[in-house]
């Protein structure tokens, strides 16, 4: 790869930290607009071998929020979309696409060979939580994103591991789900514990029945949810940058607040 378009990176966190980001392998399920956001900054990184998973094709709701989705890609696998868009960013980077959908019989597709680790975006609760129970119980690294869609607030969205979420519907099926399964602590998520205000139509209601969001499901209609691109790029920038802290480490990507004399609280 290129020194140079990771110098900023490399002046930051040193230049073993980027050779080392250069030789990672990580798993990225889901490409919709918190996957694909993450994606891009995992690629802007230097992250050097990626593995990109989804079934689904770019479609005209998309397009106010997802970065992959322009007039151009429009009925096109998301996963095709996203390889051609990570080699026109970085051509050294060895990109696998794979269009499935997640369930038992393609998981050992999507977790095969070596993976240091597992980025799960997808907005489904039983393939979540199937490829969150088959990288744990591997022991592969995995982090996740909680629900994204319906949220107005970015400011409130963090970080936790999932047994600690609160406010949020979806972690909260996510960890009922998974302790039944006997899944305990060790995964990490970004969620926001936002109180959500939506009025929701039954699918047969919506005016577009026919737009992919209402179809992704394997056949089954799903309520068209209403999500801002402010807060769907931060839940993928924060989902980014925890990826980075599992594949480098904690200390070279966290800060201290500055000292305010006024107050003599630090100032975040």
């Amino acid at each position: 790869m290129k020194s140079e378009q990771f110098l900023r990176i490399s002046r930051l966190l040193g230049d073993e930290k980027v050779q080392s980001l250069h030789q990672k392998h990580v798993v990225v399920v889901g490409l919709g607009a918190v996957g694909g956001m993450c994606l891009e900054s995992l690629v802007r990184s230097g992250v050097g071998n990626l593995r990109l998973v989804d079934f689904d094709t770019v479609g005209i709701t998309n397009l106010n929020r997802q970065v992959l989705a322009t007039y151009d890609t429009l009925g096109k696998l998301k996963t095709e979309v996203a390889k051609d868009r990570i080699q026109a960013i970085n051509p050294s980077c060895t990109v696998e696409a794979l269009p499935l959908f997640v369930q038992a019989e393609t998981m050992e597709s999507i977790l095969e060979g070596q993976v240091d680790l597992v980025v799960d975006a997808i907005d489904s609760l039983n393939p979540k939580c199937a490829l969150l129970q088959a990288a744990y119980e591997r022991g592969i690294p995995v982090v996740s994103s909680m629900g994204a869609a319906l949220r107005r607030d970015p400011f409130l969205v963090r970080k936790a591991d999932l047994m600690d979420t609160y406010g949020c519907p979806l972690a909260r099926q996510v960890r009922t789900n998974l302790r039944k399964r006997g899944i305990g602590r060790g995964i990490e998520v970004i969620f926001s514990p936002e109180v959500v205000r939506f009025t929701y139509k039954n699918p047969e209601e919506e005016e577009h029945a026919d737009f992919n969001e209402q179809i992704i499901d394997r056949g089954r209609k799903r309520n068209v949810l209403g999500s801002l691109p402010t807060v769907t790029a931060i839940f993928g920038q924060n989902l980014a940058h925890l990826a980075l802290k599992k594949l480098l480490d904690e200390e070279s990507l966290s800060g201290e607040a500055a000292w305010n004399p006024k107050d003599k609280q630090p100032t975040r």
